[in-house]
C-alpha cells in the first residue's frame, strides 16, 4: 500500500475511514500498527515535544479497535 504524502504532513484524519481500514487489518497488523503509533507519540521521535494530536487519536483508535476484538 502507497503512504499518502499527507499522512505525516496534516493534522486532519478522516475517523471514520481510519476505523474502517482498522477493521481489515489482521492481528499482526494491528499490533504492528499500534507499535508503529506508540513510536511516533514517543518523546524520542518527537525530540522531547509532546506528540502530534494526529498520531495520538491514530494510536487511541488502534487501541480501541484491539478492545472491541479482545474483550476482557
Amino acid at each position: 500500500m502507497a503512504m499518502d504524502s499527507t499522512q505525516f504532513t496534516s493534522d486532519e484524519i478522516d475517523i471514520e475511514a481510519f476505523r474502517d481500514r482498522l477493521r481489515k487489518l489482521t492481528d499482526e497488523e494491528l499490533i504492528r500498527e499500534g507499535k508503529t503509533g506508540r513510536y511516533l507519540c514517543s518523546p524520542m521521535a518527537n525530540f522531547g515535544k509532546p506528540p502530534r494530536r494526529v498520531f495520538v487519536i491514530q494510536l487511541e483508535e488502534v487501541m480501541a479497535e484491539w478492545r472491541r476484538r479482545h474483550p476482557k
